[in-house]
C-alpha cells in the first residue's frame, strides 16, 4: 500500500480476528459508496424469495441511464447475455438494474441491514455506521442497489458482510444462492476481479467502483476471500482515488503470500 491512499485489512474467517491491516483507523471510520459490492446481496435476496431463476438470461443493454446517472456497463462487449451468475462475474449493472425491480423500497433496506451496512463490524473501536436511505421511486431503487446512491458504507462493514458470506460458503449450505457464491469464483478466475486472480489457490470475490458527493475521482474497493470453497481470510482494499480493478490488483499479493504460507508453513 505504499503511496496508495487507502486502506487494506486482513481477517480471519472464522473468528473475525484483525490478521494484518494498513490504515485500520481509515477503514473504520471512512463512509463511502460501496459500488456494485452490493449485487451479490440483491441477488441472493431475489434468489430466495422465488422472485428471480438462476438459468434466465437477460440482454445486457450496455448504454444504461438511471434518472440523471450514467450507468453504462463496463464488461467485455462480447457478453450480450447473463444469468445471474455471469452478472456477478461481469459485474452487469444492466442486469442488476433490471432485475431489482422486482424489489420495493422497504425490502431493499431490509436486506442491506441484514447484511450489517448501517452497524459497526465490532472489527474496530470507534467505528462510524453506514447509512441507507429509503429509496422514493424506482429509479433511486436501481441506483441504490447498484451502490451508486443512497447508501454509504464503511471499509471494515463490507467486510464483514463478506466474511459472513464466506462462512456461509464453509458451512456448505449455500441453498438456490449458489449462483452467487459460483459468480463469486468466476468474478476472480476470468470476470473483473480478475486481477486479484492467484494461480495456486481459487479466489472468490467483487470489485466495486463509485463516486462521491465531495469529488469527481471514484474510489475503488475489492473485497473477497480465500481459499474460495473453504475460506480461511476474507479481505477489504479500499481505494481513496480509483477503480475497482485497481484494488482487485492490490489484493492479489495478499492471496499469493496467503498461498505461499499454506504451501509452505
Amino acid at each position: 500500500m505504499a503511496r496508495q491512499f487507502g486502506a487494506l485489512i486482513v481477517a480471519d474467517v472464522a473468528s473475525g480476528t484483525v490478521l494484518a491491516a494498513h490504515r485500520l483507523d481509515l477503514a473504520a471510520r471512512s463512509l463511502a459508496r460501496p459500488g456494485s459490492t452490493l449485487k451479490p446481496f440483491v441477488l441472493m435476496q431475489l434468489l430466495e424469495s422465488h422472485r428471480l431463476d438462476a438459468n434466465r438470461k437477460l440482454m445486457c443493454r450496455r448504454v444504461l441511464r438511471i434518472g440523471s446517472e450514467q450507468m453504462d456497463c463496463t464488461h467485455p462487449a462480447s457478453v450480450r447475455e447473463l444469468d445471474t451468475t455471469d452478472a456477478i462475474a461481469y459485474s452487469c449493472n444492466s442486469y442488476i438494474a433490471e432485475v431489482s425491480l422486482q424489489l420495493n423500497g422497504a425490502e431493499l433496506v431490509q436486506l442491506l441491514r441484514r447484511a450489517g451496512f448501517d452497524s459497526r463490524s465490532g472489527l474496530a473501536s470507534d467505528e462510524a455506521i453506514g447509512h441507507i436511505d429509503r429509496p422514493r421511486n424506482p429509479e433511486e431503487l436501481q441506483l441504490e442497489a447498484l451502490g451508486s446512491r443512497g447508501i454509504e458504507v464503511t471499509p471494515l462493514e463490507l467486510l464483514e458482510a463478506y466474511r459472513k458470506l464466506a462462512m456461509q460458503q464453509r458451512s456448505g449450505h449455500l441453498g438456490s444462492a449458489e449462483p452467487v457464491f459460483l459468480g463469486l469464483r468466476q468474478s476472480i478466475a476470468f470476470g473483473m476481479a480478475h486481477a486479484a486472480q492467484v494461480d495456486a489457490i481459487e479466489v472468490a470475490g467483487k470489485t466495486g467502483t463509485a463516486g462521491s458527493q465531495e469529488s469527481a475521482q471514484t474510489h475503488g474497493l475489492f473485497v473477497g476471500y480465500a481459499p474460495a470453497e473453504n475460506p480461511e481470510i476474507a479481505l477489504v482494499v479500499f481505494l481513496e482515488r480509483g477503480r475497482g480493478m485497481d484494488a482487485a490488483a492490490l489484493a492479489q499479493p495478499i492471496f499469493a503470500e496467503f498461498s505461499r504460507e499454506k504451501r509452505n508453513p
